[in-house]
């Protein structure tokens, strides 16, 4: 699956440079580096990448702020890097639209596997095309174009973001526990926590707000959520 992805990666330590792009170059990615937040923005700007890696604390721009601006444009997966794990910082790069994030020190392998994790699941093309979209009243989740659209407006959702509406709607009507949502939403086990899963969904239902559709989850206080089906 790693053959020819773009990668980005972004980090003001050089000797972290080196090692993710060794380590993902080993693995047939072709990887783009730069030491800086504002060089960051401009490559993704100016080329199309498969996946960016973003350290938080970086010169001229941050991570986050990274992140930020470049989820106004585009949907492309966001790996977050940062010496700094605390949860706050997880669940806020969460917020602002990372796919997932990991804390340095990290072994090679385990930053391979993440990448490769989040590509599986926003690529369509290595799923099978026999897939029909799930229609659910004013609702479409069509998994082989990774596209959700409400009332025919496309709802602009991350991959992670995706899996978790589309593992709820597989199953309308039944309650899926945070545990049971992680597992199916995430094909990598990427040491999440309950609440990582509650900050996905508040940003699913705030990119619904925005197109004034209705909730697409629904909440069952203590169990976890489901499918907002009638």
């Amino acid at each position: 699956m790693g053959a020819m992805r773009q990668v980005l990666i972004a980090d003001d330590e050089a000797r972290i440079r080196d090692v993710v792009q060794y380590a993902l170059e080993q693995d047939g990615f072709t990887v783009t580096a730069v030491s800086d937040g504002r060089a960051a923005l401009e490559k993704a700007e100016q080329l199309e990448f498969d996946l960016i890696v973003l350290d938080v604390m970086m010169p001229e721009m941050d991570g986050f702020e990274v992140c930020r601006k470049l989820r106004a444009q585009k949907n492309t997966p966001i790996l977050f890097l940062s010496a700094r794990g605390e949860e706050f910082d997880r669940v806020l790069g969460l917020e602002l639209g990372a796919d997932d994030y990991l804390s340095k020190p990290f072994s090679p392998r385990e930053l391979v596997a993440r990448v490769k994790a989040i590509l599986r699941r926003s690529d369509d093309t290595q799923r099978s095309g026999t897939e029909r979209a799930l229609v659910i009243g004013a609702l479409t989740i069509d998994r082989e174009r990774h596209e959700v659209r409400v009332g025919g407006n496309l709802v602009p959702l991350t991959a992670t973001e995706f899996g978790l509406l589309y593992s709820l709607y597989q199953r309308p009507g039944i309650v899926l526990s945070r545990a049971q949502l992680m597992e199916r939403a995430y094909a990598f086990d990427n040491h999440v926590t309950e609440r990582t899963i509650d900050t996905h969904v508040r940003r699913i239902r705030s990119k619904f707000r925005k197109l004034d559709a209705e909730d697409p989850i629904g909440t069952v206080h203590g169990v976890g959520y489901k499918a907002n089906v009638s």
